[in-house]
C-alpha cells in the first residue's frame, strides 16, 4: 500500500519537473520524461522505501525489527527455510511482536505475544481478514466456504454449520472413523499376505490420506469415495494434483500469492490447477444437489452435510436468510479439500515421531489394549458392538500422544491476516492494512511459553504444564469464531486412526529414505515433499 500511495505521488511529481525542464531547455517533454522517471524510480525504491519511510516514518518503525536491509528484507531467508521456524528464532531473540521485510520495504508483523494474539482472535477477530491475495489461489480449490469466508458472511456459515460439528453428531459418526480405519489396517495386512512378508515399507501419508478423504465422503457427505480400494478415483486424483512439489508448480504457486494473473500463464501446473477445480467443484455440486432433495423428502441420514441441509431447509421455510446453493458447495470443496489432508498430515506425522520414540510407541500401545482388548483380538476386532462401545477420548496418553505431535509439528504452521481498521496489539499501534503472520510453527515451540523442552517431543509435558503456558501457546487450530470448526471432529478421527494402527502394526523409521523431517514442505498444510516412508511390522 505504501509503494503503491508513495508511487502515484512520485509519477505525479515526476511529471511536473519534466514539464518545468522542458519549457527552461530545449528538450521536449516527452525527451525529458523518460529520464525523470529512469532516476527518480530507483531512488524512491532504494532510499525512501527502503530506508526513510521503514525507519523514520512508518507506524510500526517502533516495533521490534528483525536487522537486514529492507530492500530485500528477510524474503530470501523465509522463503529457503521451513515454515515458521526463522520467525521463531527471531521471537526468541527480539520478543513476542516483531516486524520484519519482504522485498521494497514491504513490513510484516509476527506475532506470539498473548495478549496479541487474544485482541486478534477473540476479541476483535473480523478486524483482521485473509489478505485478498492470500485467498485467490487458495478459493479455487477450497471454495468460498467457511474457511475463506469474512466478517457476516462467516458470522453466518458458521451457525449455520454448527449443527453439523456438534459432539453428539461426531460421536453417531464415529463408526464410519473405525469402519474406515480398520479397512486400512485390513488392506495393508492383504498387501503383506500377497508379499509373503510380515514387514513391509509403507509411504502412510498417501494412505492416510485416501483413508482420511473417505472418511469425510462417508461421515460428512454419505457419500462412499472409496479411494482406499480405488486409489486412481478422479477425486483423489485432483488433490495429488493440487498438491504436487516439483520445481515448477513450488515456483508458481509462490508467483500467484503474489501476481494471481499468473495462473493464466499456460504452464502444466496451472492446467493440473483447473483439471482438479472442475473435478472438485462437479464432486461438489452433485454432494449438494443429491442432500438437497434428501432435506426435501425428510430422509434420516445424519452424515453432516444432511444436518447442515436440514437445518438449512428450517431456517428458510421459518423465512430467514439460509445457505444458497453455491455458498453450500463451497463448503463441500473446503470439507473435502482442508478437512482430510490436514488430519492425514497429523497422523503421518504421529505415526513418524512414534517410529522415532518406539518407548512412547510401547506405553501407547500398552495403554490401547488395556482400554480396547478387543481391537488386539481378530476374532472381535470388527464387532460391531465392540466397536460401539469403544470411546478413543477415555485414553488420557492417546490425547497427550495427538497434541503433542500437533504441537511439535502443525499441520497447518501459520495464517496471514491484514487489518482492516486501526488498532493496539500490544503495546504497539497498528495501522489500517498491515500484514500480520501468526506462525503455529513458531508460537508452538517457544520456550517462552514451553520451558526449555520446547524443542523435546514430550507428551508427557502436557500432565504437568509450566506456569509460562497459556492457551494461545497452542495455535494448531487457531482459537475464537475463526478457530477450526471441525477441530473436534478431526481429534476423534486422529485418535481411532492412531487406535486401529497401533493396535495391529509396529512403526520403525524406513532408513532408506531421508528424514521426512528435513523435507518439510508448505502448501497449505506442512508436509515431507517425498511423503513418509514407514517400515511397517505386523504385531
Amino acid at each position: 500500500m505504501v509503494f503503491q500511495f508513495g508511487l502515484v505521488h512520485l509519477v505525479g511529481a515526476g511529471t511536473i519537473a519534466a514539464f518545468v525542464l522542458s519549457k527552461i531547455t530545449s528538450y521536449s517533454l516527452m525527451t525529458v520524461l523518460p529520464w525523470i522517471y529512469f532516476a527518480t524510480i530507483p531512488a524512491y525504491i532504494v532510499i525512501y522505501l527502503s530506508y526513510i519511510y521503514p525507519f523514520y516514518i512508518s507506524e510500526l518503525r517502533h516495533v521490534p525489527t528483525v536487522p537486514g536491509f529492507p530492500l530485500w528484507g528477510q524474503f530470501f531467508t523465509i522463503i529457503t527455510t521451513e515454515c515458521g521456524v526463522c520467525q521463531r528464532e527471531w521471537h526468541e531473540t527480539h520478543g513476542p511482536i516483531i516486524r520484519y521485510f519482504f522485498p521494497f520495504g514491504a513490513e510484516r508483523l509476527s506475532i506470539a505475544d498473548d495478549k496479541a494474539i487474544y485482541q486478534m482472535t477473540i476479541k476483535n477477530p473480523y478486524n483482521y481478514p485473509k489478505p485478498v491475495r492470500a485467498k485467490l489461489w487458495m478459493v479455487r480449490i477450497l471454495g468460498e466456504g467457511v474457511l475463506l469466508a469474512e466478517g457476516n458472511e462467516h458470522v453466518h456459515q458458521r451457525k449455520a454449520l454448527a449443527p453439523g460439528f456438534s459432539i453428539a453428531s461426531i460421536r453417531a459418526l464415529t463408526p464410519v472413523f473405525w469402519q474406515k480405519s480398520l479397512l486400512l489396517a485390513s488392506l495393508w495386512k492383504e498387501e503383506m499376505a500377497e508379499s509373503r512378508v510380515t514387514t513391509k515399507c509403507f509411504e502412510v501419508l498417501e494412505w492416510l490420506n485416501r483413508t482420511t478423504l473417505d472418511i469425510i465422503g462417508q461421515a460428512g457427505f454419505g457419500t462412499d469415495i472409496n479411494s482406499l480400494e480405488n486409489p486412481d478415483t478422479p477425486i483423489r486424483e485432483a488433490y495429488r494434483l493440487v498438491f504436487a512439489f516439483d520445481i515448477g508448480s513450488r515456483i508458481l504457486h509462490g508467483l500467484q500469492a503474489f501476481i494471481p494473473s499468473t495462473k493464466y500463464i499456460p504452464a502444466k501446473m496451472n492446467r493440473d490447477m483447473e483439471a482438479a477445480r472442475s473435478i472438485i467443484v462437479d464432486k461438489a455440486t452433485d454432494i449438494i444437489t443429491e442432500k438437497e432433495n434428501q432435506a426435501i423428502a425428510h430422509t434420516t441420514h445424519k452424515d453432516i452435510i444432511a444436518l447442515i441441509s436440514k437445518d438449512n431447509l428450517k431456517m428458510k421455510e421459518a423465512g430467514e436468510e439460509g445457505l444458497s446453493f453455491e455458498t453450500m458447495r463451497d463448503q463441500v470443496m473446503t470439507f473435502l479439500g482442508a478437512g482430510h489432508d490436514t488430519t492425514a498430515t497429523g497422523v503421518a506425522w504421529t505415526l513418524h515421531l512414534l517410529s522415532t520414540h518406539p518407548e512412547i510407541q510401547e506405553r501407547l500401545r500398552q495403554e490401547i489394549q488395556q482400554h480396547m482388548p478387543f481391537l488386539f483380538d481378530p476374532a472381535t476386532r470388527y464387532n460391531p458392538a465392540e466397536l460401539a462401545k469403544a470411546d478413543a477420548d477415555q485414553l488420557p496418553y492417546l490425547d497427550n500422544v495427538c497434541r503433542e505431535s500437533l504441537r511439535y509439528i502443525p499441520p497447518i504452521p501459520m495464517t496471514v491476516r491484514q487489518s482492516l481498521a486501526p488498532d493496539m496489539l500490544g503495546s504497539y499501534h497498528v495501522p489500517a492494512g498491515t500484514v500480520i503472520y501468526v506462525l503455529a510453527n513458531a508460537i508452538n515451540r517457544l520456550p517462552m511459553y514451553w520451558g526449555p523442552t520446547a524443542d523435546k517431543f514430550d507428551p508427557d509435558r502436557w500432565d504437568h504444564l509450566p506456569q509460562t503456558y497459556c492457551t494461545n501457546a497452542f495455535m494448531t487450530f487457531l482459537q475464537g469464531p475463526r478457530g477450526c470448526v471441525g477441530r473436534k471432529f478431526a481429534e476423534t478421527e486422529m485418535k481411532i486412526l492412531v487406535c486401529c494402527l497401533l493396535s495391529m502394526y509396529t512403526f520403525a523409521r524406513d532408513e532408506s529414505v531421508e528424514d521426512p523431517e528435513s523435507l518439510k514442505m508448505w502448501r497449505l498444510v506442512l508436509r515431507p515433499r517425498d511423503g513418509v516412508s514407514l517400515k511397517v511390522k505386523q504385531l
